[in-house]
């Protein structure tokens, strides 16, 4: 053999080391790299299922569905909430009807709910179907209508007449969960069904998902359910679960990876299911196509380290680039319970962790280890990487928080005598806001999340530590005017004017 022929031969078995290793990843390794980091992450429980080329190559549970209960251990049938990673199945929904002839998701919204009025009358005539589903309507985020107030779907889509537009319609991206509400009720009214059977029945059933519910209230009673826990004075604390069934198809659904890999399954066999496709091609192929630009600095803070060149909002996807790889991902994050999705469907690959630690980042380091494991990458520490960067985004958080309180001008005293800021404090987008005064101390209220006792900061500006503790704390300000009568509270980054008082 010449020298050139053994070079060429050394070159090819190194090549076919290489993909061999690439076709077989060290599983035995990468379980004991993700044991190590649910420790360092202190996360309870959190399960992880990965395939590819039709096949769940990795599925495995850690830790436990509650803490301080060992017994309840997690496994890949526990259920969490899956969140925003909802979104996607709401807009495949819609797809599906498009398929159908019910619906055009560039149709008007108003064709399909003609009572629906939005501050701007322009943008209340020329919203579209897909403009629900794509984050660029200009509306910015309304979250606290359903996750302080207490409304129904219906009445927190009728609230927004009164968001005004951060910016001009599909101007720029903003990230809006009411909207995704907005897309259910099409689908209820298109198809003759509520959302949450639509995507039970049409989506779920048919892929076999027996472990899916489509809304909290379905769970009463069920076995193996996660609890969600949040990081409360320094320790992990279970808490108890924040319901999304007002915005439902934003992200209610409940699952586990054993029947999220049937989804991912799903996903990268372009939208079928044992040989029967559920939705066209032309339908699949705008499911997974960029509708939206997504600014580098509103999307995940990963992106420091990942460095993707372009990221994009399809129908319920992030869209993005990581070396070289086209990947569809998105997030789940409801109080206490974390997700993940990430598929390369050029490759048939697919990830989806599942977690109940609020905001335990380990799900991106998870999802990242796996792409590098098929993508070629330098084994890379994922984990402390991210620990590291969510570490120091959480310290400067807190910094901020001390310069707050730091700013505190001692030996000050409210304005008014105490029972002369009791009353009925009004935002006609959230509602009604409450000050009472109960043995000589202020109590503020607003829906069913942000009920609180105030103690007094400076001025006519009050430190209130929600009764809810995962919610924190916050400052209430009263506004006075020219005669020293108070016209306003400002509280949870709102304004809320003060009503009449009967005579």
């Amino acid at each position: 053999m010449t020298h050139l022929r053994r070079t060429a031969c050394l070159v090819a078995t190194a090549l076919l080391s290489a993909t061999a290793g690439a076709q077989r990843p060290d599983w035995a390794a990468f379980d004991r790299w993700v044991t190590q980091g649910v420790a360092d992450w202190q996360v309870p429980g959190l399960a992880v299922a990965v395939v590819k080329d039709d096949s769940v190559v990795f599925s495995r549970g850690y830790g436990v569905r509650q803490l301080g209960a060992p017994t309840t251990r997690v496994d890949v049938h526990t259920r969490f909430a899956i969140g925003s990673t909802t979104k996607a199945m709401t807009a495949l929904a819609l797809l599906m009807l498009q398929d159908e002839g019910k619906v055009r998701l560039d149709d008007p919204v108003i064709r399909y709910l003609p009572t629906l009025q939005l501050y701007d009358p322009v943008l209340t005539r020329e919203l579209t179907v897909r403009d629900l589903l794509t984050h660029h309507t200009g509306l910015p985020g309304s979250d606290l209508l359903w996750s302080g107030g207490d409304y129904s779907t219906a009445e927190v889509i009728r609230r927004m007449r009164h968001l005004p537009p951060a910016t001009s319609f599909r101007n720029s991206y903003h990230y809006q969960n009411v909207q995704y509400a907005m897309a259910g009720e099409v689908v209820r009214v298109a198809s003759g069904m509520p959302w949450e059977q639509f995507v039970a029945e049409r989506i779920h059933r048919p892929l076999g998902m027996g472990e899916t519910v489509s809304l909290l209230s379905q769970l009463a009673g069920a076995p193996n359910v996660a609890a969600p826990h949040m990081v409360i004075d320094g320790a992990v604390t279970a808490i108890e679960n924040r319901s999304v069934d007002p915005v439902a198809a934003a992200g209610s659904v409940w699952s586990s990876v054993h029947d999220m890999a049937k989804w991912m399954r799903f996903v990268l066999d372009s939208g079928r299911v044992g040989g029967r496709r559920l939705v066209s091609p032309s339908g699949f192929t705008d499911w997974l196509s960029a509708q939206v630009v997504v600014p580098q600095a509103d999307f995940y803070p990963t992106r420091t380290l990942t460095r993707p060149h372009h990221v994009n909002y399809g129908l319920g996807w992030f869209l993005h680039d990581y070396r070289g790889m086209s990947v569809a991902m998105h997030t789940g994050s409801i109080d206490g319970q974390v997700a993940i999705i990430g598929l390369v469907p050029d490759q048939r690959l697919g990830v989806y962790v599942l977690a109940n630690l609020d905001h335990a980042e380990l799900r991106h380091a998870i999802l990242h280890r796996v792409l590098d494991l098929y993508g070629g990458g330098a084994a890379r520490d994922w984990s402390a990487e991210l620990r590291q960067l969510y570490g120091r985004l959480e310290a400067e958080g807190k910094a901020a928080e001390a310069r707050q309180l730091a700013a505190q001008v001692k030996g000050t005293r409210p304005s008014l005598d105490l029972s002369r800021y009791v009353g009925t404090y009004s935002d006609s987008l959230y509602g009604d806001a409450t000050v009472a005064l109960r043995d000589g101390r202020l109590r503020f209220a607003f829906g069913k999340g942000f009920t609180g006792w105030l103690s007094h900061f400076h001025y006519d500006t009050f430190l209130v530590p929600w009764d809810d503790r995962r919610a924190g704390q916050g400052m209430v300000s009263f506004v006075l005017d020219a005669t020293g009568q108070p016209v306003a509270v400002e509280a949870l980054g709102t304004r809320f004017a003060r009503r009449a008082q009967a005579r």
